[in-house]
């Protein structure tokens, strides 16, 4: 719960050990030093328990993801693009963005140059499903 919900396990850790320890120290305090062994026998056990169930119940299973992706950008993009197609650009190039070409949205790069969005660009190369454009002047 402490590396979920609350960040900075560090605190939120060493506050639960000052708490158990009080906890033990008030024992032998009000209760005797019977009931405080007593306390510190069954918090061990449950420490203990509590931590070998959590290492072998694999809880983090429940929250880990298990799909992956198959699928690549931009495929079978090449057979309807052809180098020269002019577009216009949806998102900032910062060198790669959004641009619409023939009303369908792809992700495009520049050579190395950032273009802002709303511009009109130019297929000049188109490399294993990576479109690059430039500039259309």
């Amino acid at each position: 719960m402490e590396v979920i919900f609350i960040p900075g396990t560090t605190f939120v850790g060493i506050g639960g050990i000052i708490c158990l320890s009080f906890g033990v120290y008030f024992g032998f305090e009000y209760y005797g030093s019977t009931t405080g062994f007593l306390i510190i026998g069954m918090s061990l056990i449950a420490i203990t328990s509590s931590f070998i169930y959590g290492l072998k119940s694999n809880p983090w299973e429940r929250f880990s993801l298990k799909g992956t992706m198959n699928s690549k950008v931009n495929e079978g993009v090449g057979t309807k693009l052809k180098v020269g197609n002019v577009g216009l650009t949806t998102s900032d190039l910062k060198p790669v963005g959004k641009a619409l070409f023939e009303n369908e949205e792809i992700e495009v790069r520049t050579q190395g140059s950032f273009l802002s969005s709303g511009q009109k660009i130019k297929i000049i190369k188109i490399d294993n499903n990576k479109i690059y454009v430039q500039l259309n002047i």
